[in-house]
């Protein structure tokens, strides 16, 4: 019964398959892998913390001018737990839907030791794209998407050079390890039932769910890491670090659709020439058999972690005070549209037309004792998910973000840093509406209003050898 054309279910599971979003950060991304960076809003790229987290916030760290790396060895692991708080207010109706009540953890590893005088080697682990969105399977969500999750951990071996006293440069390999998942329902009413007749034609009412579909897969990619930090004085140095694109193909996708009873009935001289009293979920049951549009089958697609780059400058004021400012560019634009292939329901194009962002970091660090530091920082950036593209999967809006922090050490060896950040995003109007089959996307679907705010908390060790 190929004229039962379920276009939608592929386009609208695409859309969201391999793009739920991250809670934290702009597009997808996550910037919160070490505590003690996070304490000061992840600033710090002219001058990284010292337990081995550079590998991340500028290679070039693990070599630092003035960082004496002679038989200096150091392993540190943390977590940061993100509670996110959101809820969509519906415009026509005040109806409201609310974020599921769940804390996600991030976390982060990292090993480096010293060659000689001038010379660093390291791995690290972390999580630069990722986390999940979730709403309840009943809510106005489900039709885009009621769970959205990304996972893509990198493992980056890197190597570190003290060039000169005044420059140091350094630079790794990112190994991607990615897994993507995505749960909605199916609207009924949307969907082809003849040539030109919707089943919304025949009286099924918009807001039908009559199947479930459970999306995953995974892939692996590479990409690179270079950085570079340039010590002008013993107060004042700047930092660059280039974070390479990444194309993750997804080529052992799995689409599992279950049928949901409606208990709906056909009208009397209906359309489709059937008896009236004929149920609707018998119509339907066909497109579930194997080979069929809804069938369990399987889809490949490409995920795009897009390249980043960060300038900044450290600048110690004291021998107590040292004050960070980044400047953080993400090449957003890159994710212009998902294709994706479905095994039975063909190719679907959807657009997404992300825009590229700026982040502004200004952080700082006191000495309290020689021992305990605090730190303290604020971060604004900007969007990338376009007016259209405000779903579920992505309720992104430009944010205020405020940390605190401090660290501790005991002893000659071991270092524990605590961090809190706040997460403060700007209201923004956004959708739980579909497009309709061959549409692309427009404002003109927005629907209500999104809020969206966090609350983060890291604890990482690190221990020098």
């Amino acid at each position: 019964m190929r004229r039962f054309r379920l276009g939608l279910a592929a386009a609208v599971a695409g859309a969201a398959w391999l793009a739920p979003r991250a809670a934290t950060a702009q597009g997808y991304g996550v910037y919160e892998h070490d505590t003690c960076a996070m304490g000061r809003a992840g600033v710090g790229v002219a001058s990284p913390c010292t337990d081995g987290s550079a590998i991340f916030y500028n290679p070039a760290g693990l070599a630092a001018p003035g960082l004496d790396v002679r038989g200096r060895q150091t392993v540190s692991a943390g977590v940061t737990l993100i509670k996110p708080r959101g809820s969509f207010t519906e415009g026509a109706t005040g109806e409201q839907m609310h974020y599921k009540d769940k804390v996600y953890p991030v976390p982060h590893a990292f090993l480096t030791s010293g060659i000689g005088d001038r010379f660093a080697v390291g791995i690290g682990l972390f999580a630069p794209y990722g986390l999940a969105t979730e709403w309840e399977p009943t809510s106005m969500a489900r039709f885009l998407g009621y769970h959205s999750e990304i996972q893509g951990v990198y493992v980056q071996p890197t190597v570190a050079a003290k060039v000169t006293d005044w420059l140091s440069l350094g630079g790794g390999v990112d190994f991607s390890f990615v897994e993507v998942q995505l749960k909605q329902r199916v609207d009924l009413s949307h969907q082809t039932a003849a040539p030109g007749i919707t089943f919304g034609n025949l009286g099924v009412a918009s807001g039908t769910d009559f199947a479930d579909l459970d999306l995953g897969g995974g892939g692996n990619g590479t990409g690179f890491h270079l950085g570079a930090i340039v010590k002008v004085t013993d107060r004042l140095s700047f930092g660059a670090r280039y974070l390479s694109q990444q194309e993750v193909d997804i080529d052992d996708g799995e689409a599992d659709f279950s049928q949901i009873p409606t208990g709906l009935v056909l009208a009397p001289n209906n359309p489709l020439g059937l008896p009236a009293g004929t149920p609707i979920d018998a119509v339907v049951a066909g497109q579930f058999a194997d080979g069929a549009a809804l069938a369990d089958q399987g889809g490949t697609t490409q995920l795009v972690f897009p390249w980043q780059f960060v300038l900044g400058t450290s600048f110690r004021a004291s021998d107590r005070f040292t004050l960070h400012f980044d400047w953080q560019f993400v090449n957003w634009s890159a994710f212009e549209e998902l294709v994706i292939e479905f095994e039975n329901a063909g190719t679907r194009v959807v657009p997404e037309n992300y825009e590229d962002t700026n982040g502004f970091r200004l952080g700082g660090d006191f000495a309290i004792t020689p021992g305990t530091v605090v730190r303290a920082g604020f971060l604004k950036h900007s969007a990338a998910a376009p007016d259209q593209t405000v779903t579920p999967n992505l309720p992104e809006g430009a944010r205020d973000e405020f940390t605190f922090g401090v660290g501790h050490r005991f002893g000659a060896h071991l270092g524990v840093d605590f961090a809190y950040q706040f997460i403060d995003q700007q209201n923004r109007q956004g959708r739980t509406l579909e497009p309709l089959p061959g549409e692309e996307p427009t404002t003109a679907l927005n629907n209500g209003l999104y809020t969206f705010s966090a609350h983060l908390i890291g604890l990482t060790f690190t221990y020098e050898f």
